[in-house]
This record gives structure tokens, sequence and C-alpha cells, in this order.
């Protein structure tokens, strides 16, 4: 349920994202929880929040993240990501692996 401190902005946006989960399949309590979380990392990172961690200041966007973990389609992600994440992770061996060998070593 939406707070008395969030702006109808972020208002609009627990609701958007709340809506995009329950259609998704989620069930309301969690769908709740997830878009709560999101507006108040969104807000925190905006500023507009009285207190915040570090890292809810300092991480990626919520939506840049979940673009990034949202590759579960036809194929999921490319072997190009997965050697970047890989190489990220400190991987060794990692330009000789084949796609399914990084999707291992990565852990996904």
């Amino acid at each position: 349920m939406p707070q008395k401190a969030w702006s109808k902005k972020r208002e609009r946006q627990y609701e958007h994202i709340k809506e995009g989960l329950q259609d998704k399949g989620r069930s309301e309590d969690t769908a709740e929880e997830i878009a709560a979380r999101t507006v108040n990392k969104e807000r925190a990172r905006a500023g507009e929040a009285a207190e915040s961690s570090d890292l809810s200041k300092d991480d990626i966007s919520s939506g840049r993240r979940g673009g990034l973990r949202s590759h579960s389609g036809s194929g999921g992600r490319t072997r190009d990501q997965l050697y970047n994440e890989a190489k990220a992770k400190n991987i060794k061996g990692r330009s000789k692996m084949t796609k399914a060998e990084l999707e291992k070593a990565v852990g996904r």
C-alpha cells in the first residue's frame, strides 16, 4: 500500500510496478512488497528519502538492473554477455569456454 510520504509520481510508479508484477503471476502481497521496495530505492537514489543506505544511493537504477537480468528469452543471454560477466568476476579460462560452460561458471 502506498505510503503517505510518497509524491503522486511515486504512487503512480508503485501502482504501475505492482500491476505489472500481478500480470506476470506474482501474488498481491509479493507484488506490493517488490513495488514498495523499488519505489523506496528510487526515492533514495533521487535524494527524496530522509534516510537511505549507501548501496541504495550508489547502485545502478532498478530499471537498468532489471533490464540486465531480463534476458531469459529464446536463448537467454548471449555468449558475449556471459563472457563479460565472467570477465568481471575474474573467472579463469573464460576465453575457451562455450556458452553453456560460461552459464555454469557465472552461476546463472
